[in-house]
């Protein structure tokens, strides 16, 4: 593509081109990606500069730099522009580079702190199922169609972004499915994206060490509905008190859901199984195979926004009903002695409260509740100890352990959820830093009738300490235990 056509919509202080036309075949924000022909933008990240790779990226043959401070030695080979932000226009750069893929599918975004896997993967699956083509971008795994592409983030870059909406569309899909971050919405990696629709879930505390406090954590998901244009629909939790706010300044259609009061999308329980449901949604009943009062919310967002894409009540709910939980998210497995297991990505206190309230209800004091619970390394240290009043309010026994602790020590981030705990509650609980033992001794104390939560990691395979990930998955230490 063209230089000039890839920046007409670009605002920029300066343009230094050479004498020849430049032809951008590529784009990257990775110095380490750069290939002959490409653009380069320099971003300032909250880790690395980019500004500090300029000259790797021309060694390798970039022939546009796009930056903020201009390199004292310059190419006469090689185009610079010279802006103010890069971060906010990477998006723009690359869905212009990419073709404006959003114009031509249906692109759908989920944010909020919970849920946002759970919905944007079933409304995948949903529409899969109900004969379209699809694309999915989740924290689990990216999906074009039926081929699997890892995931690395919740939301990806802006170039890796449009280069796999690109593909959804060589590859015919009409929808696409995404979750939304707090992180990729401050970053603008978004930008320049056409959605269809927006869904919001919840907000809670999380991410504090990136967002600091809890004003700019809504500011940024509130920033999403903001730039919604006025073609889309916008389906808002009234069950969050956030709910309404994120929505106050949206110019799309806006739509709500709630388990409490007459809206839009309303539901009610009917009955509730460890592993299944019967709800009523809008007057009609129907079964579902997940189960928790948060993911009757989770169903009502998906079931909304499958009604404002135009699909049909009855039909959608029948397929619905045939979905199955995502891994682990709320995920069942059975011992054949009669204890029970629940892996669930729960991270934050409020979804751990959820999980374990859940447990709670379904089990009417026929049987006890362990769980095995840590906190990620290098993030939000204040969430800690909040999680630990909330494992021990919602339990009968709680073994604390370690989860990711990446660059900390086990131990110490242990000492931290404990800090929130009185000698009493103290005393009462578990510390074992050795994930798969935690887990083999809350198996071992459990009876028939009892449930065991295994909470943090849910989906992942690994368990990062010191820089390197390890295999550790938590699904697969259950079954081992129960020789599943």
């Amino acid at each position: 593509m063209r230089l000039n056509e890839l920046l007409r919509e670009i605002q920029y202080n300066r343009l230094v081109l050479p004498k020849d036309e430049v032809e951008v075949l590529g784009v990257n924000i990775d110095s380490r990606l750069v290939q002959k022909g490409d653009m380069f933008i320099a971003m300032k990240g909250t880790q690395t500069d980019g500004h500090q790779y300029i000259a790797a990226a021309e060694e390798k043959g970039a022939v546009a730099i796009v930056c903020e401070e201009m390199p004292e030695k310059q190419s006469p080979n090689v185009a610079y522009i010279h802006l103010t932000d890069a971060q906010s226009v990477a998006g723009r750069i690359a869905t212009t580079f990419y073709g404006h893929p959003t114009k031509k599918l249906k692109l759908v975004g989920v944010t909020g702190t919970n849920g946002k896997t759970t919905i944007a993967t079933l409304l995948y699956k949903l529409f899969s199922k109900m004969g379209h083509k699809c694309g999915l971008l989740s924290t689990v795994c990216n999906y074009i169609n039926e081929t699997a592409y890892p995931s690395t983030h919740t939301t990806p870059d802006a170039i890796s972004l449009n280069k796999l909406l690109a593909r959804m569309v060589e590859e015919g899909c009409e929808y696409a499915f995404m979750e939304v971050s707090s992180h990729a919405l401050a970053q603008e990696r978004v930008s320049g994206l056409e959605f269809a629709g927006a869904i919001f879930t919840n907000l809670t505390r999380d991410h504090m060490d990136f967002h600091v406090n809890m004003e700019n954590y809504l500011k940024a998901k509130k920033s999403f509905f903001d730039n919604l244009p006025r073609n889309a629909f916008a389906i808002t939790n009234l069950d969050d008190k956030n709910g309404p706010v994120m929505v106050q300044n949206c110019r799309g259609d806006v739509k709500n859901y709630s388990t409490r009061t007459i809206c839009d999308y309303r539901a009610r329980i009917v009955e509730t199984h460890l592993d299944s449901m019967i709800l009523e949604f809008n007057n009609r009943e129907f079964s579902t195979l997940l189960t928790g009062r948060f993911n009757v919310s989770n169903l009502l967002a998906i079931y909304g926004a499958a009604i404002e894409l135009g699909k049909d009540a009855e039909e959608v709910l029948r397929v619905l009903s045939t979905l199955k939980p995502v891994s682990g998210r709320f995920e069942t497995l059975h011992s054949p002695n009669g204890v029970s297991a629940i892996v669930d990505y729960a991270h934050t206190p409020d979804a751990l409260k959820n999980v374990l309230g859940t447990v709670r209800e379904v089990l009417h004091g026929r049987g006890n509740i362990i769980t095995v619970v840590g906190a990620g390394g290098n993030r939000d240290k204040g969430k800690r100890p909040i999680m630990a009043q909330e494992a021990v309010k919602n339990s009968n026994k709680v073994i604390f352990t370690s989860d990711n602790p990446r660059n900390e020590e086990p131990q110490d981030i242990i000492n931290d959820m404990l800090a929130g705990l009185d000698d009493t509650q103290r005393r009462e609980t578990l510390s074992i830093a050795d994930r798969k033992e935690a887990i083999k001794t809350a198996c071992a104390l459990a009876k028939p009738g009892d449930v065991v939560v295994v909470a943090g990691k849910g989906h992942e395979d690994y368990q990062e300490i010191k820089g390197v990930k390890h295999h550790f998955d938590d699904k697969e230490i259950i079954r081992e235990i129960f020789n599943l």
